[in-house]
Protein backbone atom coordinates (compact mmCIF):
# COMPACT_ATOMS: atom_id res chain seq x y z
CA UNK A 1 0.00 0.00 0.00
CA UNK A 2 1.35 3.46 -0.49
CA UNK A 3 0.71 6.10 2.32
CA UNK A 4 1.30 10.06 1.45
CA UNK A 5 3.39 11.40 4.69
CA UNK A 6 1.41 14.40 5.88
CA UNK A 7 -2.18 13.75 4.36
CA UNK A 8 -3.50 12.29 8.05
CA UNK A 9 -3.87 8.80 7.29
CA UNK A 10 -6.45 7.00 9.19
CA UNK A 11 -3.71 5.74 11.53
CA UNK A 12 -1.14 8.78 11.86
CA UNK A 13 1.33 6.38 13.89
CA UNK A 14 2.09 4.89 10.63
CA UNK A 15 3.63 8.36 9.27
CA UNK A 16 5.37 8.30 12.34
CA UNK A 17 7.33 5.05 12.04
CA UNK A 18 7.76 4.88 8.47
CA UNK A 19 9.61 8.59 9.01
CA UNK A 20 12.43 6.57 10.90
CA UNK A 21 12.80 3.87 7.96
CA UNK A 22 15.37 3.46 5.24
CA UNK A 23 14.08 2.10 1.62
CA UNK A 24 14.28 -1.48 1.99
CA UNK A 25 14.41 -1.73 5.66
CA UNK A 26 11.96 -4.11 7.91
CA UNK A 27 10.94 -2.74 11.19
CA UNK A 28 9.09 -4.09 14.37
CA UNK A 29 6.62 -1.39 16.36
CA UNK A 30 4.74 -2.20 19.66
CA UNK A 31 2.35 0.96 20.20
CA UNK A 32 0.03 1.24 22.93
CA UNK A 33 -3.62 0.76 22.18
CA UNK A 34 -4.24 4.47 22.61
CA UNK A 35 -2.74 4.60 18.77
CA UNK A 36 -4.12 1.78 17.27
CA UNK A 37 -8.40 2.51 17.86
CA UNK A 38 -8.92 3.05 14.29
CA UNK A 39 -7.11 0.02 13.36
CA UNK A 40 -9.91 -1.95 12.79
CA UNK A 41 -11.58 -0.05 10.34
CA UNK A 42 -8.43 0.17 8.60
CA UNK A 43 -7.91 -3.82 8.12
CA UNK A 44 -11.31 -4.34 7.42
CA UNK A 45 -10.94 -1.71 4.13
CA UNK A 46 -7.52 -3.91 3.32
CA UNK A 47 -9.05 -7.51 3.78
CA UNK A 48 -11.86 -6.64 0.96
CA UNK A 49 -9.26 -5.13 -1.06
CA UNK A 50 -7.48 -8.57 -0.54
CA UNK A 51 -10.61 -10.52 -1.36
CA UNK A 52 -11.45 -8.40 -4.60
CA UNK A 53 -14.04 -6.04 -3.02
CA UNK A 54 -14.98 -2.50 -2.73
CA UNK A 55 -13.70 -1.11 0.28
CA UNK A 56 -16.20 1.26 0.76
CA UNK A 57 -18.90 -1.14 -0.21
CA UNK A 58 -22.00 0.06 2.34
CA UNK A 59 -20.54 3.01 3.71
CA UNK A 60 -22.06 6.06 4.14
CA UNK A 61 -20.58 9.01 3.14
CA UNK A 62 -19.08 9.90 6.67
CA UNK A 63 -16.35 9.60 9.56
CA UNK A 64 -15.44 5.47 9.99
CA UNK A 65 -16.67 5.61 13.68
CA UNK A 66 -20.21 6.83 11.97
CA UNK A 67 -20.51 3.62 10.10
CA UNK A 68 -19.77 1.96 12.92
CA UNK A 69 -22.42 2.92 14.90
CA UNK A 70 -25.01 2.42 11.72
CA UNK A 71 -23.82 -0.83 10.77
CA UNK A 72 -22.65 -2.06 14.41
CA UNK A 73 -20.34 -4.32 13.11
CA UNK A 74 -17.18 -4.26 10.81
CA UNK A 75 -18.00 -8.22 9.42
CA UNK A 76 -15.04 -9.90 10.96
CA UNK A 77 -15.50 -11.55 14.44
CA UNK A 78 -11.72 -10.87 15.42
CA UNK A 79 -12.43 -7.32 14.39
CA UNK A 80 -15.37 -6.85 16.46
CA UNK A 81 -14.06 -7.97 19.45
CA UNK A 82 -10.70 -5.98 19.29
CA UNK A 83 -13.20 -2.63 18.63
CA UNK A 84 -14.69 -3.57 21.84
CA UNK A 85 -11.47 -3.91 24.16
CA UNK A 86 -8.88 -1.84 21.98
CA UNK A 87 -5.14 -3.69 23.03
CA UNK A 88 -1.49 -2.72 22.43
CA UNK A 89 -0.87 -4.07 18.74
CA UNK A 90 2.89 -4.83 16.99
CA UNK A 91 3.28 -3.39 13.73
CA UNK A 92 6.26 -5.39 11.10
CA UNK A 93 6.50 -3.15 8.65
CA UNK A 94 8.74 -2.79 5.46
CA UNK A 95 9.53 0.16 3.63
CA UNK A 96 9.76 -0.38 -0.44
CA UNK A 97 10.92 3.01 -1.61
CA UNK A 98 10.53 6.96 -1.09
CA UNK A 99 9.70 9.28 -3.62
CA UNK A 100 9.27 12.82 -4.38
CA UNK A 101 6.35 15.04 -4.48
CA UNK A 102 7.56 15.88 -8.36
CA UNK A 103 7.97 12.72 -8.79
CA UNK A 104 4.43 11.03 -9.10
CA UNK A 105 1.02 11.91 -10.07
CA UNK A 106 -1.16 12.92 -7.65
CA UNK A 107 -4.43 12.75 -7.04
CA UNK A 108 -6.82 15.68 -7.00
CA UNK A 109 -7.47 14.97 -3.11
CA UNK A 110 -3.90 15.33 -2.27
CA UNK A 111 -3.00 18.48 -3.63
CA UNK A 112 -2.99 21.76 -1.75
CA UNK A 113 -4.80 24.57 -3.21
CA UNK A 114 -2.23 25.63 -5.39
CA UNK A 115 -1.49 22.74 -6.83
CA UNK A 116 -5.20 22.28 -7.77
CA UNK A 117 -5.20 25.93 -9.26
CA UNK A 118 -2.08 25.11 -11.33
CA UNK A 119 -3.08 22.13 -12.47
CA UNK A 120 -6.46 23.45 -13.89
CA UNK A 121 -5.03 24.92 -16.73
CA UNK A 122 -2.79 22.03 -17.55
CA UNK A 123 -5.43 19.79 -17.67
CA UNK A 124 -7.88 21.92 -19.43
CA UNK A 125 -4.76 22.28 -22.35
CA UNK A 126 -4.95 18.89 -22.48
CA UNK A 127 -8.12 18.24 -23.24
CA UNK A 128 -8.27 20.76 -26.02
CA UNK A 129 -5.37 18.64 -27.60
CA UNK A 130 -7.51 15.71 -27.34
CA UNK A 131 -10.17 17.07 -28.66
CA UNK A 132 -8.23 18.07 -32.21
CA UNK A 133 -6.89 14.19 -32.06
CA UNK A 134 -10.71 13.56 -31.62
CA UNK A 135 -10.02 11.48 -28.48
CA UNK A 136 -13.22 12.58 -27.02
CA UNK A 137 -13.47 10.15 -24.29
CA UNK A 138 -9.94 10.48 -22.96
CA UNK A 139 -10.27 14.82 -23.16
CA UNK A 140 -14.26 14.29 -21.48
CA UNK A 141 -11.74 12.69 -18.50
CA UNK A 142 -9.20 15.92 -18.46
CA UNK A 143 -11.80 18.31 -18.17
CA UNK A 144 -13.51 16.40 -15.52
CA UNK A 145 -11.10 16.16 -13.46
CA UNK A 146 -10.25 19.84 -13.57
CA UNK A 147 -13.76 20.65 -12.70
CA UNK A 148 -13.09 18.29 -9.84
CA UNK A 149 -10.56 20.21 -8.74
CA UNK A 150 -12.23 23.99 -8.72
CA UNK A 151 -15.65 22.51 -7.21
CA UNK A 152 -13.26 21.21 -4.23
CA UNK A 153 -12.28 24.65 -3.77
CA UNK A 154 -15.58 26.30 -3.95
CA UNK A 155 -16.66 23.73 -1.34
CA UNK A 156 -13.86 25.84 1.05
CA UNK A 157 -15.57 29.24 -0.49
CA UNK A 158 -18.76 30.98 0.56
CA UNK A 159 -21.68 30.72 -2.20
CA UNK A 160 -21.83 33.91 -4.28
CA UNK A 161 -18.66 35.73 -2.66
CA UNK A 162 -15.71 37.07 -4.99
CA UNK A 163 -14.02 33.97 -4.04
CA UNK A 164 -16.47 31.53 -5.59
CA UNK A 165 -17.31 33.37 -8.17
CA UNK A 166 -13.77 33.52 -9.61
CA UNK A 167 -13.60 29.45 -9.60
CA UNK A 168 -17.40 29.53 -11.16
CA UNK A 169 -16.34 31.28 -14.28
CA UNK A 170 -13.52 29.00 -14.39
CA UNK A 171 -15.96 26.19 -14.10
CA UNK A 172 -18.28 27.50 -16.69
CA UNK A 173 -15.97 26.91 -19.47
CA UNK A 174 -14.72 23.87 -18.42
CA UNK A 175 -18.16 21.93 -18.48
CA UNK A 176 -19.29 22.90 -21.90
CA UNK A 177 -16.04 21.33 -23.31
CA UNK A 178 -17.05 18.54 -21.06
CA UNK A 179 -20.51 18.51 -22.22
CA UNK A 180 -19.41 18.55 -25.95
CA UNK A 181 -16.93 15.60 -25.52
CA UNK A 182 -20.34 13.93 -24.30
CA UNK A 183 -22.69 15.09 -27.25
CA UNK A 184 -19.61 13.23 -29.75
CA UNK A 185 -19.97 10.46 -27.56
CA UNK A 186 -23.61 10.04 -27.40
CA UNK A 187 -24.23 10.68 -24.06
CA UNK A 188 -27.32 12.73 -24.07
CA UNK A 189 -28.80 12.89 -21.48
CA UNK A 190 -25.33 13.30 -19.28
CA UNK A 191 -25.34 16.71 -21.47
CA UNK A 192 -29.33 16.98 -20.45
CA UNK A 193 -28.25 16.93 -16.78
CA UNK A 194 -25.30 18.86 -16.79
CA UNK A 195 -26.30 22.13 -18.71
CA UNK A 196 -29.58 22.25 -17.03
CA UNK A 197 -27.38 22.30 -13.57
CA UNK A 198 -25.18 25.15 -15.11
CA UNK A 199 -28.57 27.01 -16.05
CA UNK A 200 -29.59 27.52 -13.42
CA UNK A 201 -27.18 29.30 -11.81
CA UNK A 202 -26.34 31.30 -15.24
CA UNK A 203 -29.60 31.25 -17.16
CA UNK A 204 -28.06 33.91 -20.02
CA UNK A 205 -25.54 31.40 -20.85
CA UNK A 206 -26.59 31.15 -24.81
CA UNK A 207 -23.73 28.50 -25.61
CA UNK A 208 -25.40 26.16 -22.38
CA UNK A 209 -28.65 26.46 -24.37
CA UNK A 210 -27.24 25.56 -27.55
CA UNK A 211 -25.71 22.51 -26.21
CA UNK A 212 -28.87 21.17 -24.21
CA UNK A 213 -31.05 22.18 -27.96
CA UNK A 214 -29.20 19.91 -29.62
CA UNK A 215 -29.03 17.08 -27.12
CA UNK A 216 -33.06 17.34 -26.89
CA UNK A 217 -32.93 17.46 -30.53
CA UNK A 218 -31.28 14.00 -30.41
CA UNK A 219 -33.97 12.30 -28.22
CA UNK A 220 -36.80 13.60 -30.12
CA UNK A 221 -37.47 16.36 -27.35
CA UNK A 222 -38.80 18.77 -30.61
CA UNK A 223 -40.89 20.92 -28.13
CA UNK A 224 -38.00 21.78 -25.71
CA UNK A 225 -35.21 21.72 -28.42
CA UNK A 226 -37.44 24.26 -30.69
CA UNK A 227 -37.44 26.04 -27.63
CA UNK A 228 -33.67 26.17 -26.64
CA UNK A 229 -32.60 27.33 -29.79
CA UNK A 230 -35.07 30.32 -30.18
CA UNK A 231 -33.50 31.20 -26.71
CA UNK A 232 -30.20 31.16 -28.35
CA UNK A 233 -31.27 33.42 -31.09
CA UNK A 234 -32.63 35.66 -29.12
CA UNK A 235 -29.58 35.79 -26.47
CA UNK A 236 -26.99 36.14 -29.05
CA UNK A 237 -27.92 37.19 -32.73
CA UNK A 238 -24.47 36.07 -34.11
CA UNK A 239 -25.70 32.36 -33.54
CA UNK A 240 -28.71 33.43 -35.34
CA UNK A 241 -27.25 31.03 -38.90
CA UNK A 242 -26.78 28.14 -36.47
CA UNK A 243 -29.68 28.38 -34.92
CA UNK A 244 -31.34 28.48 -38.24
CA UNK A 245 -29.31 25.62 -39.84
CA UNK A 246 -30.27 23.89 -36.75
CA UNK A 247 -33.65 23.89 -36.79
CA UNK A 248 -33.90 23.00 -40.94
CA UNK A 249 -32.19 19.92 -39.52
CA UNK A 250 -34.51 19.27 -36.73
CA UNK A 251 -37.74 19.83 -38.74
CA UNK A 252 -35.95 17.09 -41.53
CA UNK A 253 -35.68 14.80 -39.44
CA UNK A 254 -38.66 15.32 -37.12
CA UNK A 255 -40.59 14.84 -40.88
CA UNK A 256 -38.85 11.80 -41.70
CA UNK A 257 -39.56 9.78 -38.09
CA UNK A 258 -43.35 10.72 -38.78
CA UNK A 259 -43.30 8.87 -42.23
CA UNK A 260 -41.36 6.27 -40.65
CA UNK A 261 -43.80 5.55 -37.71
CA UNK A 262 -46.92 6.05 -39.99
CA UNK A 263 -45.28 2.87 -42.12
CA UNK A 264 -44.85 1.31 -38.97
CA UNK A 265 -48.06 1.41 -37.41
CA UNK A 266 -50.22 1.93 -40.94
CA UNK A 267 -52.00 -1.59 -40.52
CA UNK A 268 -51.92 -2.29 -36.51
CA UNK A 269 -55.76 -1.68 -35.33
CA UNK A 270 -56.86 -3.15 -39.19
CA UNK A 271 -59.14 -6.82 -39.08
CA UNK A 272 -56.66 -9.41 -39.68
CA UNK A 273 -56.95 -11.15 -43.01
CA UNK A 274 -55.88 -14.68 -42.57
CA UNK A 275 -56.28 -17.52 -44.36
CA UNK A 276 -59.53 -18.53 -42.58
CA UNK A 277 -61.31 -15.39 -43.41
CA UNK A 278 -60.17 -15.32 -46.97
CA UNK A 279 -61.55 -18.43 -47.40
CA UNK A 280 -64.91 -17.56 -45.30
CA UNK A 281 -65.37 -15.15 -47.90
CA UNK A 282 -65.17 -17.03 -50.92
CA UNK A 283 -67.50 -19.89 -49.53
CA UNK A 284 -70.14 -17.04 -49.00
CA UNK A 285 -69.88 -15.51 -52.20
CA UNK A 286 -70.48 -18.98 -53.42
CA UNK A 287 -73.59 -19.74 -51.44
CA UNK A 288 -75.23 -16.39 -52.63
CA UNK A 289 -74.28 -17.56 -56.44
CA UNK A 290 -75.57 -20.53 -55.66
CA UNK A 291 -78.52 -18.90 -54.21
CA UNK A 292 -79.19 -16.09 -57.20
CA UNK A 293 -78.83 -18.94 -59.66
CA UNK A 294 -81.13 -21.78 -58.10
CA UNK A 295 -84.06 -18.68 -57.53
CA UNK A 296 -87.10 -19.62 -60.02
CA UNK A 297 -89.45 -16.95 -61.52
CA UNK A 298 -92.60 -16.13 -60.24
CA UNK A 299 -96.12 -18.14 -61.63
CA UNK A 300 -98.67 -16.60 -63.09
CA UNK A 301 -101.58 -15.03 -61.26
CA UNK A 302 -104.48 -17.55 -61.02
CA UNK A 303 -107.91 -15.44 -60.59
CA UNK A 304 -110.41 -17.46 -59.00
CA UNK A 305 -114.16 -16.51 -59.82
CA UNK A 306 -116.40 -16.33 -56.81
CA UNK A 307 -120.11 -16.14 -56.82
CA UNK A 308 -121.95 -12.17 -55.86
CA UNK A 309 -123.48 -11.72 -52.83
CA UNK A 310 -126.16 -13.22 -51.35
CA UNK A 311 -124.05 -16.52 -52.17
CA UNK A 312 -121.24 -18.39 -50.52
CA UNK A 313 -117.94 -16.47 -50.75
CA UNK A 314 -115.17 -18.36 -51.27
CA UNK A 315 -112.56 -15.83 -51.86
CA UNK A 316 -110.43 -16.42 -48.94
CA UNK A 317 -109.99 -20.08 -49.85
CA UNK A 318 -107.90 -21.70 -52.35
CA UNK A 319 -109.78 -23.39 -54.53
CA UNK A 320 -109.22 -25.56 -57.78
CA UNK A 321 -111.47 -27.08 -60.95
CA UNK A 322 -112.02 -30.51 -60.44
CA UNK A 323 -110.19 -32.32 -62.37
CA UNK A 324 -107.79 -29.93 -63.30
CA UNK A 325 -104.09 -31.10 -63.45
CA UNK A 326 -101.62 -29.82 -60.81
CA UNK A 327 -99.58 -27.13 -61.19
CA UNK A 328 -95.63 -28.39 -61.76
CA UNK A 329 -94.10 -28.41 -58.13
CA UNK A 330 -90.85 -26.70 -58.32
CA UNK A 331 -87.85 -28.33 -57.91
CA UNK A 332 -84.28 -28.06 -56.18
CA UNK A 333 -82.58 -26.84 -58.99
CA UNK A 334 -85.32 -25.50 -61.13
CA UNK A 335 -87.36 -22.68 -61.27
CA UNK A 336 -91.31 -22.63 -61.27
CA UNK A 337 -93.75 -22.81 -64.15
CA UNK A 338 -96.56 -20.42 -64.72
CA UNK A 339 -100.54 -21.56 -64.43
CA UNK A 340 -101.47 -22.36 -67.81
CA UNK A 341 -105.06 -21.90 -68.92
CA UNK A 342 -107.06 -24.23 -67.58
CA UNK A 343 -104.64 -24.92 -64.68
CA UNK A 344 -104.19 -24.25 -61.52
CA UNK A 345 -101.28 -21.87 -60.01
CA UNK A 346 -98.01 -23.13 -59.81
CA UNK A 347 -97.48 -25.30 -56.45
CA UNK A 348 -95.75 -23.28 -54.13
CA UNK A 349 -96.73 -21.32 -51.08
CA UNK A 350 -99.73 -19.13 -51.93
CA UNK A 351 -99.96 -15.15 -51.33
CA UNK A 352 -104.25 -14.34 -51.81
CA UNK A 353 -104.80 -11.08 -52.55
CA UNK A 354 -108.65 -10.04 -52.72
CA UNK A 355 -110.02 -7.24 -55.30
CA UNK A 356 -113.51 -6.04 -55.29
CA UNK A 357 -115.15 -5.29 -58.70
CA UNK A 358 -116.28 -1.89 -59.28
CA UNK A 359 -119.52 -3.28 -61.16
CA UNK A 360 -121.42 -3.28 -57.39
CA UNK A 361 -122.33 -7.42 -57.89
CA UNK A 362 -119.45 -7.89 -54.98
CA UNK A 363 -117.24 -9.96 -57.12
CA UNK A 364 -114.32 -10.42 -55.41
CA UNK A 365 -110.97 -12.00 -57.62
CA UNK A 366 -108.26 -13.38 -55.73
CA UNK A 367 -105.05 -13.68 -57.11
CA UNK A 368 -101.99 -16.51 -56.21
CA UNK A 369 -98.72 -15.65 -56.89
CA UNK A 370 -97.01 -18.96 -57.02
CA UNK A 371 -93.73 -18.65 -55.25
CA UNK A 372 -90.91 -20.91 -56.02
CA UNK A 373 -89.72 -23.34 -53.78
CA UNK A 374 -86.40 -24.48 -54.81
CA UNK A 375 -83.61 -25.14 -52.45
CA UNK A 376 -80.14 -25.19 -52.86
CA UNK A 377 -78.34 -28.23 -53.80
CA UNK A 378 -75.94 -28.30 -50.76
CA UNK A 379 -78.77 -29.09 -48.38
CA UNK A 380 -78.35 -32.55 -49.91
CA UNK A 381 -79.78 -35.99 -48.78
CA UNK A 382 -79.62 -34.27 -45.04
CA UNK A 383 -83.32 -32.59 -45.53
CA UNK A 384 -84.49 -35.69 -47.82
CA UNK A 385 -86.99 -36.85 -44.88
CA UNK A 386 -88.24 -33.83 -44.13
CA UNK A 387 -89.31 -32.90 -48.11
CA UNK A 388 -90.64 -36.45 -47.99
CA UNK A 389 -93.13 -35.67 -45.34
CA UNK A 390 -93.45 -32.13 -46.16
CA UNK A 391 -94.57 -33.67 -49.98
CA UNK A 392 -97.06 -36.62 -48.26
CA UNK A 393 -98.48 -33.56 -45.75
CA UNK A 394 -99.63 -31.51 -49.26
CA UNK A 395 -101.01 -34.46 -50.94
CA UNK A 396 -103.29 -34.76 -47.87
CA UNK A 397 -104.03 -31.02 -48.01
CA UNK A 398 -105.01 -30.97 -51.77
CA UNK A 399 -107.39 -34.19 -51.19
CA UNK A 400 -109.21 -32.08 -48.67
CA UNK A 401 -109.24 -29.15 -51.05
CA UNK A 402 -110.25 -31.44 -54.01
CA UNK A 403 -113.40 -32.23 -51.58
CA UNK A 404 -114.35 -28.47 -51.22
CA UNK A 405 -113.79 -27.51 -54.78
CA UNK A 406 -116.62 -29.73 -55.89
CA UNK A 407 -119.42 -27.02 -55.10
CA UNK A 408 -117.42 -24.40 -56.50
CA UNK A 409 -117.21 -23.16 -59.96
CA UNK A 410 -114.05 -22.24 -60.80
CA UNK A 411 -112.17 -20.10 -63.94
CA UNK A 412 -108.78 -19.28 -64.20
CA UNK A 413 -108.28 -16.98 -67.38
CA UNK A 414 -104.98 -15.78 -68.57
CA UNK A 415 -103.80 -12.55 -67.24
Amino acid sequence: MEIIVGKMFKLEIWETLLSSMRAGEVAEFWCDAIHTGMYALVSRGMRRIAEGRDPLEGQKHRCGMGNMFDYHSTGYDDLDELQRTPQPLIFIMELFRVEEPSAYKRDTWAMSKEEKLAAVPVLHSEGNRLVLRKEFGQAAAKYQEAVICLRNLQAKEKPWEDGWLKLESLVTPLVLNYCQCQLELGEYYEVLEHTTELLQKHNDNAKAYFKRAKAHAAVWNEREAREDFLRVAHLDPSMAAAVKKELKQLGERMRKKHVEDRKCYQGLFQPRRGPQASEGQQSGEVGNGAMLQEGSPQGEVGVLKTPGQGERAAGTEETEEPGADQGEQGSPGAGCKGAAPGEAAAQGQPVGVEVEGKDGTGLGKEANLGTCGAKPEGWGAERGAEEEEEEEEKVEEEEEEEEVVEEVEVTCPLQ
